[in-house]
């Protein structure tokens, strides 16, 4: 049984194998996370992430899996060169930004919102990766939600698909990305739910940030 882990701790406090409950719903798996102040840092095997202690509601504690046997030694392999870095989110959605003619800096907006830049971001509800994309949205547009490059340019793609679909009104587009088309058109215009309301704010307020 998974149990929440408040986040009012000691500093330096640290728990093995856990998920980090962000703010904005998502689920992020790390092995630890330490605490000073107002930052919290999440160790993952790749290295370690600091985000503002605001930005993460809690942890739960991951369910133990007993090891499987140890499997036999490979063979000896040709010594390659040091492994690549993985791909920076920001960079991913200036790529793909790029790619379908939209601001970088907004393409970035919406990825904030979305997952605070965590690849491993899982939405309540079953989004997916950076762009937070729904299984079914991703077997749609032909990608695989679990790899980042695949994801940002699946999710920028169908961000400008929605811009054009609503003549470049940029809060229809987020309310549509956010809650879905048919949520726009049940209501003739943006939805009346405070999460895709608050959304759009979020987005609006991060890119105008940008530009200053």
């Amino acid at each position: 049984m998974r149990f929440l882990v408040p986040l009012l701790m000691s500093a330096g406090l640290a728990f093995a194998g856990e998920y980090a409950v962000l703010a904005n719903g998502s689920r992020l798996h790390v092995d630890r996370h330490e605490i000073e102040g107002v930052k919290v840092s999440l160790y993952t095997g790749s290295g370690s992430i600091e985000m503002n202690s605001a930005e993460v509601t809690g942890f739960e504690a991951d369910e133990y899996v007993a090891a499987a046997p140890a499997p036999p030694p490979p063979p000896p392999a040709v010594r390659a060169g040091p492994p690549s870095a993985p791909p920076v989110p920001q960079q991913l959605a200036d790529a793909a930004a790029e790619k379908y003619g939209l601001p970088p800096a907004l393409v970035r907006s919406v990825m904030k919102a979305e997952s605070a830049f965590q690849p491993q971001a899982l939405s309540p509800k079953g989004a997916i990766g950076l762009m937070q994309l729904m299984p079914s949205t991703a077997k749609t547009l032909g990608v695989d939600p679990h790899d980042p490059a695949q994801n940002v340019d699946a999710g920028t793609r169908y961000l400008r698909e929605l811009l054009e679909k609503y003549a470049g009104g940029l809060r229809h587009a987020l309310a549509a990305y956010n809650a879905g088309p048919a949520s726009v058109e049940k209501y003739g215009g943006l939805p009346p739910y405070p999460e895709t309301l608050n959304y759009i704010r979020r987005v609006e307020r991060e890119w105008l940030s940008s530009l200053r």
